[in-house]
């Protein structure tokens, strides 16, 4: 039985965790040791169990105590060579991941005890931002946590994962009608910023496919969502793309500052 917890999912820290009872990965480490642990215990988890770090891409609520992880946790950090020279710049990361530095290229399939992998990109307004298929001992996992739109290279993968983590980060009405200034409204909105409520519903709707088993919606606004929102749109379209969908799929929003229930898959 696979284990799937959202540690932290939004603008102040974003860490997820895919464990059994032998091994564990981690994807992004943007909250602090002492969270990380206290949040893995309270679901009864162990965070020595966790065997690897994914970093997706070099925003600091992604990798703020990435440094801190390497040192504490001593595992192996994959990443491109990019984003590892970017992470090798950053204050947050400078000097702190040394020998648990691993370099993957995109579009190549890794194994690390046992777990497959493979990153590809997707558009943000980072060094370089990288989504992942998983393949956790043959449950199929997603991640896209930051992405102005969806890539069609990343239909592929999401037609054979069993679960999909997605971002469904701004209700369009809400951002538009909200009080960020205008020249970030249209940093989120230009393609390489976040994925709204309605084109992740619509991706979502390509994404559908006999073997999908949950869908999980992260990285929800503070300002310009709530969980009603991206809840109601996700469902409302693929209800009407494939009738029954909330019965054959399970669908939920990640918690932005807590974790989220834990999940067994």
């Amino acid at each position: 039985m696979v284990k799937f917890l959202s540690i932290s999912s939004g603008s102040s820290g974003n860490c997820y965790y895919i464990g059994n009872d032998d091994t564990a990965i981690a994807i992004d480490m943007g909250v602090g040791m002492r969270t990380l642990k206290s949040r893995l215990a309270a679901k009864g988890l162990d965070p020595s169990s966790i065997s690897c770090i994914l970093v997706t891409h070099d925003h600091i609520d992604h990798i703020k105590d990435l440094g801190a992880a390497c040192r504490k946790l001593c595992v192996p950090v994959f990443a491109t060579a990019r984003l590892h020279d970017a992470l090798g710049r950053h204050h947050c990361t400078r000097d702190s991941i040394g020998g648990c530095r691993r370099v993957i290229r995109s579009g190549f399939l890794y194994e690390h005890k046992g777990v497959g992998f493979l990153a590809f990109e997707v558009p943000h307004d980072a060094t370089q931002t990288l989504g992942y298929y998983i393949d956790f001992f043959g449950e199929t996992f997603v991640f896209m946590t930051d992405l102005g739109v969806v890539p069609e290279e990343a239909f592929v993968y999401c037609r054979q994962a069993s679960h999909i983590i997605i971002e469904s980060n701004y209700d369009t009405s809400m951002l538009l009608g909200g009080p960020y200034p205008e020249d970030l409204k249209k940093r989120i909105m230009n393609g390489y910023g976040h994925l709204s409520n309605e084109k992740c519903a619509l991706a979502l709707g390509r994404m559908l496919h006999p073997g999908l088993k949950s869908v999980f919606l992260c990285h929800l606004s503070q300002h310009n969502n709530t969980p009603e929102a991206a809840y109601g749109c996700v469902a409302g379209e693929l209800e009407e793309v494939s009738p029954g969908f909330g019965d054959r799929v399970l669908l939920r929003c990640l918690p932005r500052t807590e974790a989220s229930d834990l999940f067994l898959l």
